[in-house]
């Protein structure tokens, strides 16, 4: 299995700031695109009671992140209208595809919503693409995580479900084209594992990647107090829910209790930005629900 990571000893990279993020800036999806770093972040603000807004911050170095000013995405849909939350992105040709977690203000609905960009500013909203559309998932479906490279002609995307809160597993998703989804299983491909560090929820990380092994999928997994660790598993590139591996102890643990820094949730890490680097992986992962923070594996070739 990959990692085990190690914490970026400068962390956070970012934290809560004023105006827009003045509460939080958390759970990155960060991108590098013509050797450039993006990142999209979770944002909260003091002064209001929105779950979420999208902020976007840039890097030349992967480390030092400036924020834009203000947020490029904003709650305003029936579909996301108390919160924008938690980004995962692709980039397809020319066309980024970013998922996030729309909040309606009710149970039981598809909270995995998608938007399209050219530039990263300026974004186009399409809503909810899946609905919970089986047993174990009727509560709702969040947290989608899709593979960019296509697989015998189809897109796979990676989800949370939960038949109850906190209850949770992640299926498996297809599309031909990234806006029309469907469940393609009757059963979860990832469950929890008693005696695990995942052994109540577990829930997709960044968004799958294909190396040599098979398809890797990086996920937060929680027991019985909701503290999300990072694990991995590997999927096989022929048959997508087939499991090949999966890592018995976290991949990652924090340095610092960010949680009694920031305020928030104590030794919390919730995984959604991951950059392939040659000699190198950056991991990036939203800290206490209040800041970003980065880890790295050195590759050994």
């Amino acid at each position: 299995m990959i990692g085990p990571f190690v914490d970026f000893e400068k962390n956070p990279i970012l934290g809560p700031g004023k105006g827009f993020y003045s509460k939080g800036a958390y759970n990155p999806a960060v991108i590098k695109d013509k050797g450039v770093y993006f990142m999209l972040f979770r944002a909260e603000s003091l002064e209001d009671s929105l779950t979420g807004r999208v902020g976007l911050a840039q890097s030349e170095d992967g480390f030092n992140f400036k924020p834009f000013p203000d947020p490029v995405i904003v709650p305003g849909k029936e579909f996301d209208k108390f919160g924008c939350e938690d980004p995962r992105l692709i980039k397809v040709k020319d066309t980024f595809y970013l998922t996030y977690v729309g909040n309606p203000g009710r149970y039981g609905v598809g909270n995995i919503c998608l938007a399209t960009s050219n530039d990263l500013i300026h974004w186009k909203k399409h809503g909810s693409i899946l609905k919970p559309q089986k047993r174990w998932d009727k509560g709702q479906v969040k947290a989608g995580a899709i593979l960019t490279e296509k697989i015998e002609g189809k897109y796979f995307m990676y989800f949370m479900g939960e038949k109850k809160p906190w209850q949770t597993a992640i299926g498996l998703a297809v599309s031909h084209d990234l806006f029309h989804w469907q469940e393609i299983l009757d059963e979860p491909v990832v469950c929890p594992r008693k005696g695990y560090f995942d052994e109540k929820g577990v829930e997709p990380g960044p968004p799958p990647v294909l190396i040599s092994d098979g398809i890797l999928l990086i996920y937060a997994g929680w027991g019985e107090n909701h503290i999300y660790k990072v694990g991995a598993t590997v999927f096989s590139k022929s048959s997508p829910w087939k499991v090949i591996k999966r890592s018995d102890k976290p991949i990652l643990s924090s340095i610092r209790d960010w949680g009694a820094f920031f305020g928030g949730v104590s030794n919390h890490i919730v995984p959604e930005g991951l950059v392939l680097e040659e000699g190198r992986w950056l991991l990036y992962y939203g800290a206490a629900d209040r800041a970003c923070c980065v880890a790295l594996w050195e590759v050994k070739k």
